[in-house]
């Protein structure tokens, strides 16, 4: 026996690797690994789209901005850079689907609290009644962690603009105007590139989730 496998050790030391590759190979066709779309304007339902940018196939990201959080300091770009963050729209004092987002948001918080690659940022819609001080009374009593989850005022046209051409999660009437109003459930995952990599129902456990999950999918894919 040993005499046999001597005699063609050379071909099993050959045959042995590749038949692991072989195996390999086969596994991860049958098994691939999930990759989250990047999402563009043209990939979206035109009515969250803005008008300017439906037919936009390709380089998409958020835009820059500058606005100020519930410690009064100002987040910019730089504040994300090489993070991924989940974006929403909200205001403090909305009466129907915002205390249900938060509480979801909370729950996403707790879920990456120990994970610095990941952060949240929420937007006030209503940025003349949400100054720093409201927000940070909103930030207490609902449990943000300051550097974790950041809620944003400022103006309130960058704002609005943001939600119509950046984030895709609105209607594209409106001018960000004193009569203007954007109300949205949506949930925005963005990835370390500014680009947009999921929507969310904010009000749907089911989609809060699957939110989570794609999280783990995108943290991967910065591993291979």
């Amino acid at each position: 026996m040993w005499r046999f496998v001597k005699q063609y050790r050379t071909l099993w030391l050959v045959l042995g690797p590749l038949a692991l590759i072989i195996v390999l190979l086969i596994y991860n066709a049958l098994n691939p690994v999930k990759r989250l779309p990047i999402y563009q304007p043209a990939m979206v339902n035109k009515e969250l789209v803005d008008s300017t940018i439906h037919h936009q196939m390709k380089y998409h990201n958020i835009a820059d901005f500058s606005l100020t959080n519930q410690n009064g300091e100002i987040v910019t770009q730089k504040t994300f850079e090489g993070k991924i963050y989940v974006a929403d729209f909200f205001f403090t004092t909305c009466p129907t689907i915002c205390p249900v987002m938060t509480k979801n948001m909370a729950e996403i918080q707790a879920e990456i609290i120990d994970d610095s690659d990941i952060l949240l940022l929420s937007h006030t819609v209503t940025p003349d009644i949400d100054s720093v001080a409201q927000l940070k009374a909103y930030a207490y009593n609902k449990g943000v962690i300051d550097g974790k989850w950041h809620l944003v005022t400022g103006e309130k046209k960058q704002i609005y603009e943001l939600a119509r051409k950046s984030y895709l999660a609105v209607k594209n009437d409106g001018d960000g105007g004193p009569f203007d109003m954007i109300h949205t459930e949506n949930f925005i995952l963005i990835d370390k590139e500014k680009r947009i990599r999921g929507f969310y129902d904010g009000t749907n456990t089911e989609d809060i989730a699957r939110l989570l999950t794609d999280i783990k999918i995108l943290k991967t894919a910065y591993l291979d």
